[in-house]
């Protein structure tokens, strides 16, 4: 019987990113367990071969949508008192990690804290009541709903589900019919991403012109400590995938310190007090609105961003905070990073992609990572789930750094060919 302590991560998101804290788990010296409905999901991002051989200690299948069923899974580690911590980044686990914690007495979010970051209905209606700026909102059940609700915010209008994940389902809606068809696609689909029932209806929300950008943030035991602020590039509508990051923000410093208080106040509003947290915000004309609260650190290349920006390894310490160590959220440098995704410009199958070569002679970059194999579907991004590849650069500033991910990411050419029967 091993008497290593053990981490064990309960899902994740599907990305390399999704399978860095076992990693750190596992380098920061505890047992790496994976608990999973699916064990093999991860398998079809481009570390997993690395990552599955070498830094996941463990696996166990269970009903991840179960706190009972993780419970039982995760029985024997606790009875032998090696059970550290449970944690995992996906928005779609984060309630059920918190009662997991709280069951096994371990270090975690608080119950209602974690319900209220999953769900964008509930974390919009307390902030709004605690005076924190967000889009006016309904939930609308039905389809006279959410015409209801467009015309008495105006169009056009964003129409979303309220329990998705990386943009899943969001759309800007320009017309009366295309609110109607945006909300017949979510209401008529009774489980989530990940097999989770849904809340009836969709979200229909006031569409706010401006920048987005987000605060990454972590609460140490003491205080929200906002570590920096992310822009963030989103592709074009009627969707909102996300095109890529700059870290730290090019913005300016009241507009930053604007958007890192409003943030700790939304935080605030919802109770979140334990972990990492990634909040997005507006800026428009009339100031920084809260587009969501996610209670877990950000996804796909911000960590990278800022470990390559300020020396912080967000996945060992918010690794450590799960386990009851304190996290260390000193900076050790100051540089800059930005990373731009590679989608698809038209549908079909993935014959290949050109100019990886050169995107890595660009200057500054560090990363050039491309993800579905050839022969995959593929099709423009309509969520963070499309995308093709990745590329990560790094300079002295983030204008810099901003334009050599720009250079690489222009040096590649996804070569996609019709399917059959087109």
């Amino acid at each position: 019987m091993s008497t290593t302590p053990v981490i064990a991560v309960i899902e994740s998101q599907l990305s390399d990113f999704g399978l860095t804290p076992l990693r750190a788990a596992h380098e920061l010296g505890y047992r790496a367990v994976l608990v999973s409905n699916d064990p093999d999901r991860y398998r079809i991002v481009s570390t997993a071969d690395e990552v599955y051989a070498k830094y996941i200690d463990g696996i166990l299948t269970a009903d991840t949508n179960s706190v009972a069923s993780v419970v039982e899974a995760l029985a024997p580690f606790h009875a032998e008192g090696v059970l550290a911590g449970v944690m995992t980044v996906t928005d779609y686990n984060i309630p059920v990690v918190a009662e997991i914690a709280a069951h096994f007495g371990l270090p975690g979010m608080n119950v209602d804290a974690a319900a209220a970051c999953r769900d964008k209905l509930v974390q919009r209606e307390l902030m709004r009541d605690a005076g924190v700026a967000v889009p006016r909102f309904t939930q609308a059940v039905t389809e006279a709903d959410a015409l209801a609700a467009a015309e008495e915010y105006g169009l056009p209008v964003v129409v979303k589900p309220m329990t998705e994940s990386a943009s899943i389902g969001v759309s800007l809606c320009r017309t009366p019919e295309e609110v109607a068809a945006a909300h017949h696609a979510i209401a008529s689909v009774p489980l989530n991403f990940r097999g989770q029932p849904r809340r009836p209806g969709a979200l229909v929300e006031e569409y706010l012109i401006g920048y987005e950008l987000s605060a990454e943030i972590v609460y140490d035991g003491r205080e929200h400590v906002v570590v920096g602020l992310t822009d963030k590039a989103l592709g074009p509508h009627p969707y909102f995938a996300e095109l890529g990051e700059v870290f730290p923000s090019l913005l300016s410093e009241p507009v930053r310190a604007a958007c890192a208080e409003l943030a700790v106040r939304a935080l605030t509003a919802v109770g979140h007090d334990f972990g990492a947290a990634h909040v997005e915000v507006k800026v428009t004309e009339g100031g920084p609105y809260v587009v969501e609260i996610n209670g877990r650190m950000a996804g796909a290349e911000i960590p990278r961003l800022i470990l390559e920006s300020t020396g912080i390894h967000m996945q060992r310490e918010v690794a450590k905070l799960h386990a009851g160590v304190p996290a260390d959220l000193t900076p050790t440098q100051s540089r800059a990073a930005a990373s731009r995704y590679l989608t698809a410009r038209s549908a079909g199958i993935l014959a290949g992609v050109e100019g990886a070569d050169l995107a890595r002679r660009v200057p500054g970059v560090v990363t050039v990572v491309l993800q579905p194999k050839a022969g995959k579907p593929v099709k423009p991004a309509e969520s963070n789930l499309d995308y093709l590849g990745t590329v990560v650069a790094t300079a002295d500033t983030a204008g810099d750094a901003l334009r050599c991910a720009d250079a690489a990411i222009g040096q590649l050419t996804p070569v996609v060919a019709e399917a059959e029967g087109e």
